[in-house]
């Protein structure tokens, strides 16, 4: 319990510095390239377009779903994706990526992975303006579900936060470790519903154990305020697994904090 309050106590205090690094990690990430920030944009699109082309151009399979056609579909689910997918490896790779503040300074390494997070999860918010402007373009408007958005934000940036800080820690000690995460990305992917709808599993021990993965509840998150307008207080046992999860996060990412905190400055 030490452990976390010190943990929030080095957050409070660093927190300017927090959301200076996070602008300095957007800033850096797209500096030197011609057009600059507008690839925060421009590389979603590009991505968004293969896929909605290949299945529904190509293999005829963008069927509308729940009244909505099957790009706005796919949008819904894809944006959050970019964020996770992020996260999964820049954030594994935070303490390696910023080791200088490690090594060179007195930083506090718990905060490395938030100030990451926090620069993946300002493009996530540019990208969803322009989602939530989308659906108004195409009929779709706003209405009272949008209330929830912010809630699955939450959730994802908690999860995903907490999931930088253990992965970082970890891959700091091992690049193998680094090397496995980036291997599964893929994995994550295909297996998560962001291209196929979740809902049309009949096999409920199936279903249950990919509602267990974040990356499916989020999605489906934010799918329900988009397209299937549901709240997500009536599906209690749905969030039910994802808090588990995110416990089970926070636990691991706390162990490793505690147990590596003292090597990684030697290791890198």
């Amino acid at each position: 319990m030490r452990l976390v309050v010190n943990i929030i106590k080095d957050h409070i205090a660093w927190r300017h510095q927090i959301f200076k690094l996070a602008k300095a990690d957007i800033v850096k990430t797209y500096s030197g390239a011609a057009l600059g920030w507008s690839w925060a944009i421009v590389k979603p699109t590009i991505t968004i377009f293969v896929y909605w082309f290949a299945f529904s151009i190509g293999l005829r399979l963008g069927a509308d779903i729940n009244g909505i056609p099957y790009i706005l579909w796919l949008i819904a689910g894809i944006i959050p994706w970019f964020y996770m997918s992020d996260m999964i490896t820049q954030g594994a790779s935070a303490i390696r990526k910023y080791k200088f503040l490690v090594t060179k300074m007195k930083f506090p390494v718990a905060t490395i992975p938030t100030f990451v997070s926090l620069s993946k999860f300002a493009i996530h918010l540019c990208l969803m303006v322009i989602v939530v402007v989308i659906y108004g373009v195409s009929g779709f408007f706003p209405d009272v579900y949008m209330l929830q958005l912010p809630f699955y934000m939450l959730c994802m940036f908690l999860f995903f936060t907490c999931w930088g800080l253990f992965s970082s820690m970890l891959s700091a000690m091992s690049k193998d470790f680094l090397n496995l995460v980036k291997s599964f990305t893929t994995a994550f992917f295909w297996l998560s519903g962001i291209m196929w709808d979740v809902n049309r599993i009949d096999h409920g021990t199936l279903h249950t154990v990919l509602m267990f993965n974040p990356i499916t509840y989020i999605v489906s998150g934010f799918r329900n305020v988009f397209v299937y307008k549901v709240w997500f207080f009536e599906e209690p046992t749905h969030l039910l697994y994802f808090c588990i999860v995110l416990v089970v996060m926070m636990l691991l990412a706390f162990w490793s904090y505690k147990k590596l905190i003292k090597e990684i400055p030697d290791v890198l």
